[in-house]
Formats: structure tokens, sequence, C-alpha cells
């Protein structure tokens, strides 16, 4: 089995790297991809093709995508074999819809308080500042640019939402994953990345669902 991390906006591997210990603790593989998030030019169709190398021929693939990883991961299902996706407080898009777009078409709910911190409110001090440090600058191409997203992929996929989220509160993002995919998410604890606050439960989460029958989407 191998477990193939998509990050999300300005992320690294190391933004997965407590939930990856422990996958790997488990006895699983797992690809934790660098995306080019800060090349000016690189949008998601060449963020799928980073993806896709990364994988190789590793065979048995569960995609998990984090929060804007979701606009990269139904690329990679359209061009290889993937058993399982995984949305972690993960972006739906539509088809031809750009990341810019998502927020205002989903009727995201946005916030006047500038002071909130979105990201790592959750986590103890010393991981949420070493966080911060290794975020990179997110390049604006792929934000601006449609997705080249034909339908969502025939792939069985579920959806986790995480209970303390500040950037996608539950309710929102609960919402959204349920007009379109028709899914209803499971719930984690912790905050935007429950991969870094509570990896074995999110861990154990990941196993639970390579287990059970998976839900299909039925996009409306």
């Amino acid at each position: 089995m191998t477990y193939v991390l998509i990050p999300g906006a300005g992320c690294t591997p190391y933004h997965w790297h407590p939930l990856t210990d422990e996958l790997r603790r488990r006895g699983h593989s797992v690809i934790a991809v660098d995306l080019p998030c800060d090349h000016p030019t690189a949008g998601f169709a060449e963020y799928a093709e980073v993806v896709i190398e990364a994988i190789g021929d590793a065979g048995d693939v569960t995609l998990v995508a984090h929060s804007l990883g979701g606009m990269t991961a139904p690329l990679v299902c359209e061009r290889i074999d993937v058993d399982l996706l995984v949305l972690v407080a993960g972006m739906v898009p539509r088809p031809g819809e750009s990341a810019e777009q998502w927020w205002v078409n989903t009727d995201y709910p946005w916030s006047e308080d500038e002071t909130i911190d979105a990201f790592f409110h959750d986590l103890p001090p010393e991981l949420a500042q070493e966080a911060l440090r290794e975020l990179r600058p997110q390049s604006g191409a792929p934000m601006v640019e449609p997705s080249p997203l034909r339908a969502w992929p025939k792939v069985p996929t579920r959806a986790v939402i995480a209970r303390d989220d500040r950037l996608f509160p539950p309710d929102f993002l609960r919402r959204v994953t349920e007009e379109r995919l028709g899914i209803t998410p499971d719930e984690v604890s912790g905050g935007h990345f429950p991969m870094l606050g509570h990896p074995v439960e999110l861990a154990d989460l990941l196993e639970r669902y390579k287990k059970d029958n998976p839900a299909q989407p039925t996009v409306p």
C-alpha cells in the first residue's frame, strides 16, 4: 500500500511529517510530494505531472490531498490508476473552475478579523512556529487559471474535515463537499492541519477507509 500525500498552498513534505512517520511505522509506503508552489508559471496541470512522476511505478495508491491539493488530486486520478482519493480539509473543484472562483462560487464565509491564525492555532507553540517557517510563497498562477478537470474521476472518494478548522469551518466545508460530491465527510480533531496535530487519529481513519468499501462520489 502506498500513500501519496499532496500538500496545500505553500506547503511542503514537512507539513505531512507526523502523519508520514505514523504511516511508515504501521508498515506503509509513503510519498510526500514536493510541489513547485513557488514557481511563477506552474499551474495545476504541472502540479499533477509532478505528483505522477513522484508516484512512478508504485501500486495500490491512495491519494491524500490537503486543502488546495484538492484541485490537483482529481487531475492525477484522470491520468493514472488510483485506488482511493481522500480529501483532508480539501477544496472540491468543479470542471473549469479556478481556485480564485472557488471561493466565490462556494459562498465562502470571509472573516474581517485579520488577527485570526487560521492555520496553526491548535498546535503547540514550537510546532506552530516551525510549521510557519516551513511555508513557501504560493505562486498565483494556479489560482487564476481554469481547472483542466473535465469531470470528477470515477475513483472512490472520501473527505475529512477538522472540527476546529478556522480556514474552512466545518459547516462550510461539509456543505460544499455534500453539494459537490454527494458524500458526507468524516470529522477529526484539530484545525486546518490535522496531519500535524492529530496524525494518529488521521492515520486510523485512512486505514479504516482502506478496509471499508469506500463511497463512490456522485457529482450533482
